[in-house]
């Protein structure tokens, strides 16, 4: 096999593992309602933008940035997550990140949109 076919192959791989990363659903994260949502064993992590996450606050949030969360993520209290984000790919984005530095992350909500299958209570 030529180098020229084996670059391909990288190339093709490292797009369908961004791909996935942004795009796939996560499996066992449920998009939960956030008036149902408190619990003192919890804490509740805004990642939409400053500007967003003012606009409309949710109580006792911790506000964090897609952006900002590699850098930030260590200032996190290791209690369950609660994330609230604008979009799926944020969502999708932030869960993963956060899943591999070993966080529960036990639902979401989606400012932008309405999920048809809420979880009206956590466990």
């Amino acid at each position: 096999m030529s180098i020229f076919w084996m670059a391909v192959i990288i190339a093709l791989l490292v797009i369908a593992r961004m791909i996935y990363t942004r795009y796939a659903p996560i499996s066992g994260v449920p998009c939960v309602d956030p008036k149902k949502q408190q619990n003192n064993q919890t804490i509740t992590l805004d990642i939409r933008d400053y500007q967003e996450a003012d606009n409309d606050k949710f109580d006792d949030a911790l506000v964090i940035p897609i952006a900002y969360l590699k850098r930030y993520y260590h200032e996190i209290p290791s209690r369950s997550i609660y994330i609230v984000a604008s979009s799926h790919l944020e969502k999708n984005i932030a869960i993963r990140f956060l899943k591999h530095k070993g966080f529960h992350i036990i639902g979401y909500t989606l400012t932008t949109c309405k999920c048809k299958d809420k979880v009206t209570g956590l466990v």
